[in-house]
């Protein structure tokens, strides 16, 4: 499922394989998903916004190899906000994965499960446009 917006409106992070597969204006992160929130961090410093949260749906979402982030690929003025909001994310992370490991076992179905909060994320600002 493409998001219908005009692609130059948003750029989606991912290090999802399903992800890149799925859809064509991403910017794909060969990593870990803390590559995914540094790539991310980078963006937002160059003003560009978080248009969906950066952490996923459950804590147990925090144990998937896989995260996607949709921002929009407009700068603008420092977005303190979206800052903010990722790095209070970053801390949430650490919090909860810290002497964890990624659960690989379940890889297939976390890459799934992300796509399917992509997808979904996607309808939801379609509706508010």
């Amino acid at each position: 499922m493409e998001l219908d917006l005009n692609k130059k409106d948003y750029i989606i992070i991912t290090n999802n394989p399903k992800v890149k597969e799925s859809y064509s204006n991403i910017k794909f992160v060969d990593g870990t998903v803390k590559d995914v929130f540094d790539f991310t961090r980078k963006e937002l410093h160059q003003g560009k916004k978080l248009l969906t949260h950066p952490l996923g749906a459950s804590l147990k979402m925090l144990h998937s190899p896989y995260r996607s982030i949709i921002i929009s690929s407009n700068y603008s003025a420092l977005d303190i906000m979206s800052i903010e909001l990722l790095e209070h994310s970053i801390l949430k992370y650490k919090q909860h994965t810290d002497g964890r490991t990624v659960d690989v076992k379940n890889e297939k179905d976390y890459s799934f499960i992300d796509l399917t909060l992509l997808n979904s994320a996607c309808e939801e600002l379609l509706s508010f446009i």
